[in-house]
């Protein structure tokens, strides 16, 4: 009897499904002394940028395999972009916008242009990213941001988490959530380079808790990005708790193991802002995370490039403060121009015309989504056949 439980422990253990099961690290997979003790034996095993570039690498090629990134279709589809409801507002103009991330499938949001650019020059472009939430490019914090970058100087495409908003072709928990987002993140990027008001050397990327996850992860992966601002998420012990964040073993394999830390460290030597509070994972950022950061932006002499804001008496969110801290950053290092925006004492937002779900939805009755559009998780999944 024995003998056959063990058989039947060998073939288990061995089967793929649960070696990638093995190889997820999620939610909060170390206490934080442990963490903190990863990153001191981690630091000590290199010094110089060549030795750490050496572990970037590994890095970098142990998310791209864990999340299968290199077997998504090519990015060379035309994007089909479908825009409308074109509104000006006090500084800048707001759309509804949808492109074509692959044949079939759509990436959902809003556009937020200057409502007057610099004459004969191209203009900055940012991806405005949210967290876990059905309305959240909707809310509040998604639409002031984004209208203040766009007064600012910067064209701003915010666009949904997949399963939120108007993105509905497929459920937030599909398996390979982490695939597409990051994939849908480059199209992004493709498609706001391919606009002649945009200039491909200023582009930066923000978003808070799980859209803190996706800033990290397009940052690592993408050196389009050029300032990237990653608000509560980058934690020594915590992975995400989603499977959009954590669902796919691109944290540890048997080639690495590594943290958010680390990969927020692969923007090196391009301009990082960690914004970090008291209320979440997030709290010991000052003593533990940034250290790290430190240590690694030092090997390319560039230790002015990163940075950390960090609010002890704020919890969980992307709130005033928060956006005031990125507002300063990205208009040092994308060379936006934070004047703009009226200022006394602190930032005041006012300006910014918050608009309804409705008005900011793209797929609508009079602008239905197209014919084409694969519908579910099975028939995503089948298009897509990643194995």
């Amino acid at each position: 009897m024995k003998r056959l439980f063990g058989f039947f422990l060998l073939f288990w253990i061995s089967h793929p499904l649960f070696a990638q099961e093995n190889m997820l690290c999620q939610g909060a997979f170390w206490t934080e002394d442990e963490a903190a003790i990863f990153m001191n034996q981690t630091a000590s095993t290199w010094t110089t940028q060549v030795d750490w570039e050496n572990r970037a690498a590994v890095i970098r090629n142990g998310i791209i395999q864990g999340m299968k990134l290199e077997q998504m279709p090519p990015r060379t589809s035309p994007f089909n972009p479908v825009i409308h409801s074109t509104r000006e507002m006090d500084g800048y103009i707001v759309e509804n916008i949808a492109i074509e991330s692959f044949p079939g499938f759509f990436i959902t949001g809003n556009l937020y242009r200057p409502l007057n650019p610099a004459p004969f020059q191209k203009s900055p472009a940012i991806l405005s990213v949210h967290g876990h939430g059905p309305d959240l490019r909707f809310g509040e914090s998604m639409q002031t941001r984004s209208a203040a970058f766009a007064r600012m100087g910067a064209v701003v495409f915010a666009y949904d988490m997949i399963g939120y908003g108007d993105s509905k072709q497929v459920d937030h928990k599909i398996p390979i959530a982490l695939t597409i987002q990051t994939y849908n993140s480059q199209r992004v990027i493709d498609y706001l380079i391919s606009r002649p008001d945009v200039d491909p050397e200023r582009i930066g990327v923000t978003g808070e808790s799980g859209g803190g996850t996706q800033t990290i992860l397009i940052t690592a992966l993408d050196s389009r990005i050029k300032v990237s601002a990653p608000v509560v998420m980058v934690s020594a012990y915590f992975f995400g708790g989603c499977t959009c964040e954590s669902g796919m073993p691109i944290h540890k394999s048997e080639d690495h193991q590594t943290n958010n830390v680390e990969i927020a460290a692969l923007a090196a030597p391009r301009p990082l802002l960690l914004v970090s509070d008291g209320g979440d994972w997030t709290k010991n950022t000052p003593r533990i995370e940034f250290p790290y950061v430190e240590k690694v932006y030092a090997t390319y002499a560039a230790a002015s490039r990163a940075d950390n804001v960090h609010l002890p008496g704020e919890r969980h969110d992307y709130g005033k403060n928060k956006r005031a801290a990125v507002y300063n950053f990205f208009g040092h290092y994308l060379g936006l121009n934070a004047g703009r925006l009226p200022y006394q004492d602190a930032f005041d937002e006012s300006f910014v015309t918050l608009l309804s779900a409705d008005e900011l939805r793209v797929f609508t009755e009079k602008n239905p989504i197209p014919d084409r559009a694969l519908k579910g998780d099975e028939e995503v999944m089948q298009f897509l056949n990643i194995k």
